[in-house]
């Protein structure tokens, strides 16, 4: 019963927060840098200011362009946490949400102290 409350509760929150799996981009560049994110036929530009963070980009996948340079073109997952650096754009992991804590797999609970 617990576990079934559990996925269901689950379950209702990622329905409910579709960004918690989007994309992140940190600028941790000195200077602005400038983003073309392009999900299948549309495209939406931004200006990321030094330690800026561009939130919930990418539900699905995404290409993403810096400072205008066709070269520079990164293909993104729907939760990838990525950073600007040196002008490059480097892959930082997983969103914190995504990863699991110690003690987080399933084994029986027990029961509470009476």
């Amino acid at each position: 019963m617990f576990r079934l409350a559990v996925a269901v509760a689950l379950s209702v929150a990622l329905v409910s927060n579709p960004s918690a799996f989007a994309s992140s981009i940190t600028n941790r560049d000195g200077s602005d840098h400038k983003v073309r994110v392009i999900e299948g036929n549309a495209a939406a530009d931004h200006v990321l200011q030094p330690s800026a963070t561009l939130e919930g980009v990418c539900n699905s996948g995404c290409v993403v362009r810096l400072d205008d340079n066709p070269k520079d073109e990164y293909q993104l997952q729907g939760s990838d946490v990525v950073s600007i650096e040196g002008g490059y754009l480097y892959y930082d992991g997983p969103p914190a949400t995504a990863v699991p804590k110690a003690g987080d797999a399933d084994r029986p609970s027990e029961p509470a102290p009476e």
